[in-house]
Formats: C-alpha cells, sequence, structure tokens
C-alpha cells in the first residue's frame, strides 16, 4: 500500500493473535513502533518478539486499571486500534446476563475507556480505530448480542469521532474472514465455513488477514476521513 509509519507509535489492544497480530505486523512492516497490547503479557511479548521493532504491554479492556496503568508507562501513541471481543452467540432465551455484559465491556465499554485513558496522550494528527462487524447489519439467530454490540461499535465510532475531533476514529467491519478463529472448527469444517462465506458475498471468496490488516493501515493514514464504519467483507450486506 506504500504507507510508511516511520516515526509513529501503533499501540493495538488485542494483537497478539488472529486480526490484531495481522494489524500489528502490518503496521511494523510500514515502519512504525509498534506496541502489541494483550490480556496475557507473555502472548504479547512472544508476538512483539517476532517484529522489528516492537514491544509489549499489558492491557485488558475489561479492567480500567490496566488501560490507566499502560497509558502511564507507554506515555503517548500515535495511533490505537483496539481488535478485542467476547462472544454470547445465544438464543435471547438462553441469554445469560453476565456474558451479555462482557460482550459490551469488550466492544464498547472497553474501548470507550481506552478513549479516556489515551486520547489527552495522542497528537491532533492521531487516530483510533475501531472493530465493528458483519453482524450488525445481517441479523441471524442465535447472534443478537454479537450483532448489537457490533452495530454500537459504528455509533461509537461516530460519536467519539466528534468528542475527540481532531483526532480521527473509525471502525472496520469486517465480514466472515480467515482470522485463525476458526481454526478450532477442524479443517473440514473450516473449509466448509469459508465455501459458504464465499458463495454469501460479493467478492466470491472469504476475507483474509491481510484484507482486513490493509483496511487497518488504510484508516490510520486517512487523514480526511473520520466517524465512518468501513465495510471489509466482499458485499456481503448485498448478497
Amino acid at each position: 500500500m506504500g504507507m510508511d509509519l516511520t516515526g509513529q507509535r501503533v499501540l493495538v489492544v488485542g494483537g497478539s493473535k488472529y486480526l490484531g497480530e495481522a494489524v500489528a505486523r502490518k503496521a511494523a512492516e510500514a515502519g512504525a513502533s509498534v506496541v502489541v497490547g494483550a490480556r496475557a503479557l507473555d502472548q504479547a511479548r512472544a508476538a512483539a518478539d517476532t517484529l522489528a521493532d516492537a514491544t509489549a504491554i499489558r492491557i485488558d479492556v475489561t479492567d480500567e486499571a490496566s488501560i490507566a496503568a499502560a497509558a502511564a508507562d507507554l506515555g503517548s501513541v500515535d495511533h490505537v486500534v483496539i481488535t478485542a471481543s467476547a462472544h454470547h452467540n445465544v438464543p435471547v432465551t438462553d441469554l445469560d446476563k453476565s456474558e451479555t455484559v462482557a460482550a459490551f465491556d469488550a466492544k464498547v465499554i472497553g474501548p470507550l475507556l481506552v478513549a479516556k485513558h489515551f486520547a489527552p496522550r495522542m497528537p491532533p494528527t492521531g487516530s483510533i480505530v475501531l472493530f465493528s462487524g458483519v453482524a450488525a447489519w445481517s441479523p441471524a439467530p442465535p447472534f443478537t448480542v454479537m450483532g448489537v454490540t457490533n452495530g454500537a461499535v459504528s455509533f461509537l465510532a461516530t460519536h467519539l469521532a466528534h468528542e475527540l475531533a481532531p483526532i480521527r476514529v473509525n471502525a472496520i467491519s469486517p465480514g466472515i474472514v480467515d482470522s485463525g478463529t476458526w481454526d478450532a472448527l477442524g479443517d473440514e469444517a473450516k473449509k466448509n465455513l469459508l465455501a459458504d462465506a464465499a458463495k454469501s458475498n460479493l467478492a466470491g471468496r472469504a476475507g483474509t488477514r491481510e484484507d482486513i490488516a490493509d483496511a487497518a493501515l488504510w484508516l490510520i493514514g486517512a487523514g480526511f476521513v473520520s466517524g465512518e464504519t468501513i465495510h471489509v467483507e466482499g458485499g456481503a450486506r448485498y448478497a
């Protein structure tokens, strides 16, 4: 993409695995000094050790004390990417309140608290990238909690963009992506899931980690884009 982030510091919350790791790697390749943030510090360190110029820090979006400590420790960052999530995919009749709250903690409340502690330490040219998801625009049981939390992220990006301006805030809404999260299904089940995803969007394929990482890097550098949700799902909403 030709992005040059030399001299800029990028914090990727959730950067030790899956889409977060892909974003951290892409930012490092663009010359950024990357901070890999994760709940498990050993995993953050392991991911940071594979990058050219990276450090690790413990940050748990469900624990405000850890967010405040990370902000104080880092001092300042140019850009923040938050990929945290917590799923509670059950029928509404089977909802567990604590699990529902945890889903909102990860997707909405946690990012709000990250903004609270990090925005005052960011330059006017800084940006925050949040993660929504296609479930918000494709209602289907039993994904109501996932859909509502992802939809809330889109509104959160718009509201934070207004309040934190000129710091830019945007969201990415991925579709079905071969991110690594589906590996636990086993090879055959994962293959079938991705094949079904390819049939249900206009691009005719499942997404890749690189698709999402490229979008995140573009938003970091897109100085005239704020308050938006960028849909990276192959046109699945229209298929």
